[in-house]
């Protein structure tokens, strides 16, 4: 069992596995674990069959997607990479070899991205505002007519800012570029209707809605050209090799089943109510992305001549779990990329905590963490060799 005294806020990394969830998934453990086979297999091959694909039609629902449209993965890593290297690979035969994605991305399109700088993809790296947001007048320009690809994430994983993806979508239609975006950090928690909005391929997760780990999806409007990047079996509709996660999908259909407006809505209020009371009541003190255009359950603070990591170390020590964007947490060693592409210098990024709330939070440990944080800061200022002057 979890720890119940520590008290978790790192959801935007992994959230606590729902009872429910793990409920729907142990028959695909114990009883129906057989291989998913065809209507001409056995009984139990035709069980997991039917499970899966009754899975895969509650999750594209929830997008207003086609069953057929939506393909299982292990996560949405392997949906972005899947996405940015399966349309390039489809596209550079016709001459398509330029993508567009932001300079804030999360790792899995930046990774794959500089991979495909070194098989000679030309790359435009999109600058953001103060806030995040990419110049929807620099991404028309950068648009030419070897462009295969724009990838702009829904939300940014560290500050939580939702990018306008309805125009930015539009404009890559009239432009006649697929379309991409990572809404690991968004689905479910926000709006996201296909029908509505012209995007071509979505990267998807349930490791952050209280379901299972090591499974996600990719959204693909149908007709989108796609080539297969793992070679092996004829899964996914002969879109990704390898057997299916039966009991991760069911846990992840049923967790998107979990998720509800109302909880939303909780989520926006102790957000809001953490975020004023911190920037109320610490100094120097800096909120990191829009104020209102951002994710329900993240609040993104820099503490101003204080190292992320000590934050880090004495929350834990205090029985609270969190991020920071400083270089000395990060298994790159170096400062977020994020609080830089949006004008933070160093001392900004190094300082920078992430706070990212989930189902099991609550005001009464909200309100413990302030107490806390008052107390934290005030004894790390006056050690910390930083801003004295």
């Amino acid at each position: 069992m979890f720890d119940e005294k520590m008290i978790y806020l790192d959801n935007a990394s992994a959230t606590r596995l729902d009872e429910r969830v793990l409920e729907a998934m142990q028959p695909y453990f114990f009883k129906t674990y057989a291989v998913a086979t065809s209507e001409f297999g056995y009984s139990q091959g035709i069980e997991a069959k039917e499970a899966l694909q009754e899975a895969r039609e509650s999750i594209a629902s929830k997008l207003n997607a086609e069953s057929k449209e939506f393909i299982f993965t292990s996560g949405s890593t392997e949906s972005s990479n899947m996405a940015i290297k399966g349309i390039m690979m489809a596209l550079q035969k016709k001459n398509k070899n330029h993508l567009i994605i932001s300079k804030i991305e999360d790792f899995p399109i930046l990774y794959s991205t500089k991979y495909l700088e070194k098989q000679g993809i030309k790359v435009t790296y999109l600058d953001v505002d103060n806030y995040g947001f990419i110049d929807l007048v620099q991404l028309k320009d950068s648009i030419s007519k070897n462009t295969a690809m724009v990838s702009i994430q829904h939300a940014n994983q560290e500050i939580g800012t939702i990018q306008n993806i309805e125009k930015i979508s539009q404009i890559c239609k009239e432009r006649k570029v697929i379309f991409h975006t990572d809404a690991t950090h968004t689905f479910t928690r926000l709006a996201i209707d296909v029908k509505k909005i012209p995007v071509d391929l979505i990267s998807v997760s349930a490791h952050t809605i209280h379901g299972p780990k090591g499974v996600g999806g990719l959204y693909v409007r149908e007709g989108t050209p796609l080539t297969k990047w793992m070679d092996g079996g004829f899964q996914e509709f002969n879109k990704r090799a390898g057997l299916e996660n039966i009991p991760g999908a069911v846990g992840f259909a049923q967790a998107v089943k979990l998720v509800t407006g109302e909880e939303n809505e909780q989520l926006i209020a102790l957000r809001d109510y953490l975020i004023s009371h911190v920037l109320a009541e610490i100094p120097q003190t800096t909120l990191n992305g829009h104020s209102k255009r951002r994710t329900p359950q993240n609040a993104n603070i820099t503490f101003h001549f204080i190292e992320g990591e000590s934050i880090t170390l004495h929350l834990d020590m205090n029985g609270f779990s969190v991020s920071t964007g400083s270089a000395c947490f990060s298994r790159s060693l170096e400062a977020s990329h994020v609080i830089l592409g949006i004008g933070g210098n160093h001392e900004r990024a190094h300082g920078s905590i992430r706070f990212t709330l989930g189902r099991y939070n609550n005001l009464k440990e909200i309100n413990k963490l302030i107490k806390t944080l008052k107390e934290i800061i005030s004894e790390l200022r006056k050690i910390s060799p930083l801003g004295k002057d």
